[in-house]
């Protein structure tokens, strides 16, 4: 800041010849110190000017530049006699112009011969700075760095809760999409069963109205029999004998056995209500596939596409947008299964007649999947070209607690070869996926209806 072109005196008050405090300026342009100017009224018991004599106002205003112009030349002088003392030994009162290495500190000439400093080291305080400067460049560089670094990775944290939103609203609108075929085939099956219900139902209404028809007409015989007997007995004693035996006929006929209730009339509830949780489930069973290995999104290289089943990886050649989370592969086309294998055995058929460029097997969790060295002594595959046969699919079994990772044709059930060992972390399944050429490719798991 430039230095005020200005003396104490200029700034001072008449009255009490100190620099002005809350100035305030009479109408006659002469200023003083509030407090000042009161005691001075009080005083005279008049309110005129020190100076000139004049009278004043009772209440005269702020001399607010002039407050402003001293409030900036105490700050500078404050700062100049700052600047002067730290310049100075507070022990002897002399100009600093070493610095004492062990103690790290500046001292004056008279230090050095101190009982406080025998035997130390001194340099001058120009060397001082410069070697120190250097160092707290360094430092700054490095802090500047880690600045840096650390606004790129909260770039990349933004960009990863953008990722996991987007993440989530594709889930849930699967999930939704997967529940609907879940509800329309219930949907169909209600409709379906009810509908045979309803069939039964109208079936065995018909059979009942049909019988219901017959005894109608059995009851209107019997009642026109019942009738003409009655009037046959009001009739005379030789019509009477002329009529009986005929009558008697007519007993005989409608004396036959009551129609009974036929077998199967009522609707059949086991049919409709036995086990039907059960048998839906079943039906279900053909709607629905079960895959041995799904994949992992959050493993597979950017380069990579993950079906929204998880069940393929296509190649896409351009680099998606995702975030660099520790499980993802940087260099490798790979992608991992979601759920990893540390005892029993496995077996999955991955079809890979789709891929120009392919290998698949099994690796450790603890692999690395950052940087250039994943095919190591922790990855145990096959991949394309390895074998003189076209391969359309490839089977892999894993018997983990015997050790061995076998692969084979599935559809020609050919061997193509294994891998023993001793197995003591997790293996998951990898399947990596390239492309020559520029063609498509890409890889599928097989559900459990393709064995």
């Amino acid at each position: 800041m430039a230095s005020l072109n200005v003396s104490a005196e200029e700034l001072s008050c008449p009255v009490c010849c100190e620099i002005f405090k809350a100035p305030v300026i009479l109408s006659c342009s002469h200023s003083f110190c509030k407090e000042c100017l009161h005691q001075f009224w009080t005083t005279k018991k008049t309110q005129e000017c020190p100076v000139c004599r004049r009278d004043s106002k009772h209440d005269p205003p702020v001399n607010l530049a002039l407050k402003n112009l001293c409030e900036s030349f105490l700050k500078e002088r404050n700062d100049c006699l700052s600047s002067e003392s730290e310049e100075i030994c507070s022990l002897h009162s002399e100009k600093l112009k070493l610095f004492c290495q062990e103690d790290k500190q500046p001292v004056c000439l008279v230090c050095i011969n101190s009982q406080k400093h025998d035997n130390h080291t001194f340099r001058p305080i120009g060397e001082a700075v410069s070697s120190y400067k250097e160092e707290l460049n360094i430092s700054l560089k490095s802090l500047q760095e880690n600045l840096k670094h650390r606004e790129e990775t909260k770039e990349e944290f933004e960009k990863t809760v953008e990722h996991i939103k987007s993440q989530a609203e594709h889930t849930e609108r699967q999930i939704k999409q997967q529940f609907e075929k879940l509800h329309q085939f219930l949907r169909d099956e209600e409709e379906a069963t009810i509908t045979a219900l309803r069939e039964e139902e109208e079936q065995k209404k018909q059979m009942m109205k049909e019988k219901l028809e017959e005894i109608n007409t059995h009851i209107s015989a019997l009642s026109h029999s019942i009738k003409d007997m009655e009037e046959m007995m009001n009739t005379s004693d030789v019509c009477f004998l002329k009529k009986f035996p005929v009558s008697m006929e007519r007993v005989q006929i409608s004396s036959q056995p009551d129609p009974q209730t036929p077998s199967g009339a009522l609707i059949h509830v086991p049919r409709y209500l036995g086990n039907l949780l059960f048998r839906v489930w079943k039906k279900m069973q053909d709607i629905v596939q079960n895959t041995p290995v799904i994949l992992d999104p959050n493993t597979a290289h950017p380069d990579l596409i993950v079906s929204d089943d998880l069940t393929s990886v296509k190649y896409s050649g351009n680099k998606q947008p995702l975030p660099d989370n520790p499980e993802r592969f940087d260099i490798y086309d790979c992608v991992l299964a979601s759920e990893g294998f540390s005892s029993g055995t496995h077996c999955w058929d991955v079809e890979v007649k789709e891929s120009s460029c392919w290998s698949l097997g099994v690796t450790t969790a603890s692999n690395r999947r950052k940087g250039g060295d994943f095919y190591n002594n922790d990855v145990w595959s096959v991949r394309y070209g390895q074998f003189e046969q076209d391969l359309e699919r490839v089977r892999v079994y894993l018997d983990y607690d015997r050790g061995t990772v076998s692969f084979s044709d599935p559809l020609t059930n050919t061997h193509l070869h294994t891998f023993t060992n001793t197995f003591t972390h997790t293996l998951f399944p990898f399947f990596y996926c390239d492309s020559f050429q520029s063609c498509s490719s890409s890889l599928r798991i097989l559900p459990f209806s393709y064995y």
